[in-house]
């Protein structure tokens, strides 16, 4: 496969002003382009678009794993171990955790840190990191 393009991510929200502030200001991504109807974030990278759309009666869809019911369906980074580490110290004052950041496998295969958050608008994320980055798609 060739070399590792960034993705592309439209999300849905329903209050254009409060995502912005939330991905801009409390995430601390950088804004780019944006219209009365959508705005492009660096998203680690990669290119994260808010669009708005009316709030609508949905699902809220969980799996348990780890005794924690993990939010379905949901986005996310992995990032550096460290980074994670630092990224979550930052977060921790503005952020509700769904699943507070807490380490997975811890000692195994696959050890890792994650952590689970809403924004504003319903739309829920992961954060994680692995110990050891040739784990992450490891059988």
């Amino acid at each position: 496969m060739s070399t590792l393009r960034p993705f592309h991510l439209a999300i849905p929200v329903d209050h254009l002003e409060k995502a912005r502030v939330f991905y801009r200001d409390i995430l601390q991504l950088e804004e780019g382009r944006s219209s009365d109807h959508w705005v492009d974030f660096n998203f680690f990278g990669h290119q994260l678009v808010i669009h708005y759309k009316e709030k609508s009666e949905t699902d809220v869809h969980h799996n348990e794993v780890d005794g924690k019911a993990v939010p379905v369906p949901h986005f996310g980074v992995i990032l550096g171990w460290k980074d994670f580490h630092a990224f979550a110290k930052a977060i921790t004052p503005h952020i509700t955790f769904v699943i507070e950041p807490y380490i997975r496998f811890e000692g195994l295969a696959g050890e890792q840190a994650t952590l689970f958050f809403y924004d504003p608008c319903g739309n829920a994320l992961e954060f994680k990191s692995f110990k050891d980055d040739n784990q992450i798609f490891a059988k």
